[in-house]
């Protein structure tokens, strides 16, 4: 569900973006209040945050409709470290992607960051996922929690994206049609992801049911050993990113087929000379475009290692020389 600069005008891709920085500063300010960031939720962040680049490289069939969908992994981030932590990290996937890969718009990143990250972190992980989950959190509970809230955020990511567009003035793409299509496509991949996300997290209990606890109650990882879990995220990383992803489904994205099937192309061209800014400038970034090498997955896991991991090290640092002062 990247979007591309040609859904988005300049002034909607503008006011998105600011939106999506002042959602990530909130989140900044939140994590050096709260006393469950701690030094042990960076190495988590960054080892989560390479799952998930990696995992979305993985495009799933949707039988019967020729089109296909990859997970968002907002739901899953924010069960893992908590919401704000959550969205610092997926922001850093998406940004990673926009930057070194051409994958969603420079222009549309804040679209993409608020439909993919501050939707289901700031809003489905609290207050679908963590009431259905409950206190006492059980497999059973941790599933349909998983799909609920990766359900809804997903529908109204999806919505999300037809809004923008219709905002945007993208006469190709009418309101209606776009709508009709986009729900439901987006429908079936949530339900996909949803269980997909809810396996993980029940695989993540079994392994290390603390490090759930902790996210969900607000508490610190202090006490908690995350050594076996940093080690199965990296693995799995590596073997989805190296192998796996090799067998992506190469049937177009929920967003493309939409496209697609209501303007009869899902390549619309950029018209105007901010977008062709922004092109031109992500030209020149975007090193694998299109995730034209074999060794992407593994770059791209280990630049948001490099990159998730500075940013949490950074914010704990002044989060304790801060409290040290006081």
């Amino acid at each position: 569900m990247h979007m591309a600069d040609a859904l988005v005008s300049p002034a909607v891709g503008v006011t998105m973006a600011a939106v999506s920085v002042g959602a990530i500063a909130y989140s900044v300010v939140k994590m050096k209040k709260e006393e469950d960031f701690d030094e042990k939720k960076v190495p988590l962040m960054a080892v989560s945050g390479a799952f998930v680049f990696a995992a979305q490289m993985i495009n799933f069939t949707i039988p019967g409709t020729g089109s296909s969908g990859h997970i968002g992994g907002g739901i899953l981030l924010a069960a893992l470290l908590g919401p704000y932590p959550a969205l610092l990290t997926i922001s850093a996937v998406l940004l990673i992607q926009c930057l070194f890969f051409a994958d969603g718009g420079l222009l549309a990143l804040g679209c993409n960051i608020f439909n993919m990250g501050i939707i289901p972190c700031l809003f489905a992980y609290p207050l679908i996922f963590k009431p259905i989950a409950g206190k006492v959190l059980s497999n059973g509970r941790i599933m349909a929690a998983s799909v609920v809230a990766v359900v809804i955020g997903l529908q109204l990511g999806a919505f999300g994206v037809v809004l923008e567009t219709s905002a945007s003035n993208v006469t190709a793409l009418p309101f209606g049609t776009f709508l009709l299509l986009m729900q439901p496509i987006h429908l079936a991949i949530g339900i996909v992801e949803g269980i997909v996300t809810g396996m993980v997290l029940v695989f993540v209990r079994s392994m290390r049911p603390e490090i759930l606890k902790c996210s969900s109650e607000k508490k610190s990882l202090e006490d908690v050993s995350i050594k076996k879990t940093i080690i199965v995220f990296s693995a799995a990383a590596l073997l989805i990113a190296g192998i796996l992803s090799i067998f992506a489904s190469s049937f177009p994205d929920g967003l493309e087929w939409a496209m697609e099937k209501t303007a009869g192309t899902a390549e619309l061209a950029n018209n105007g000379a901010f977008k062709d800014a922004a092109g031109s400038f992500q030209s020149q970034t975007a090193f694998m475009p299109d995730y034209d090498s074999g060794a992407a997955g593994i770059v791209g896991g280990l630049i948001t290692v490099i990159l998730t991991g500075i940013t949490g090290l950074i914010i704990y640092l002044v989060k304790r020389k801060k409290t040290c002062k006081a």
